[in-house]
């Protein structure tokens, strides 16, 4: 199985449940947690952007980041696009930033590892329904052993997708007590040696 993990969503899913208590979310062992008996894990995959405009915010995402990464996730980067904003009353102008490709590089990496073997079941964790067409199209793969490739809606905290929902072979949400299991420890120490510290701002 293949783990693809919508990385804004969650964590606009862990914010809602409980606010930043929840943000040192161990992805690889939330991924093993998710696998029935029988099923093993090839890959996780975990796509996000670093903030911008707020470089303590940055810095703790990157922590997180190198974290989940010492524990063999595959962390894709995407980008955020500046806009700018004006009041159309009284001509005042602002930045805002919006994050872009991520939903195609999800899109992109869950069809290759089907279409190339990589995996033989998917199992998307995200409630963007712009993937419904990748996970449309995954199911339409051949799985090498004459059954079509199965996917797995999984729904962060708080959210949902009708369409998600109808074109996927099973969903379920992802739970309060899942998310709670799966911590990290404040002190992570790698296989390398290296030492990851839950961010302060985050307790």
């Amino acid at each position: 199985m293949g783990v693809y993990v919508d990385g804004f969503n969650l964590y606009y899913g862990l914010r809602q449940l409980s606010g930043r208590r929840d943000l040192w979310l161990d992805l690889a062992g939330l991924a093993r947690e998710l696998l029935r008996d029988g099923q093993s894990l090839e890959v996780v995959r975990y796509f996000t952007t670093i903030v911008r405009g707020d470089r303590q915010a940055a810095a703790r995402q990157r922590v997180y980041l190198a974290a989940v990464q010492s524990q063999g996730v595959d962390v894709v980067l995407g980008r955020f696009q500046e806009r700018r904003n004006r009041c159309h009353s009284c001509g005042l102008s602002w930045r805002s930033y919006e994050e872009k490709k991520t939903d195609v590089a999800i899109a992109s990496a869950m069809v290759a590892d089907t279409a190339l073997d990589r995996v033989d079941m998917v199992m998307l964790i995200s409630a963007d329904t712009d993937l419904c067409g990748a996970v449309e199209t995954i199911r339409t793969i051949d799985d090498g052993r004459g059954t079509k490739t199965r996917v797995v809606s999984v729904f962060p905290p708080g959210k949902g997708a009708n369409e998600l929902r109808r074109c996927s072979d099973a969903w379920f949400p992802l739970g309060q007590a899942m998310v709670r299991k799966c911590q990290f420890p404040d002190t992570l120490t790698g296989p390398g040696g290296d030492v990851y510290r839950r961010p302060a701002y985050w307790n």
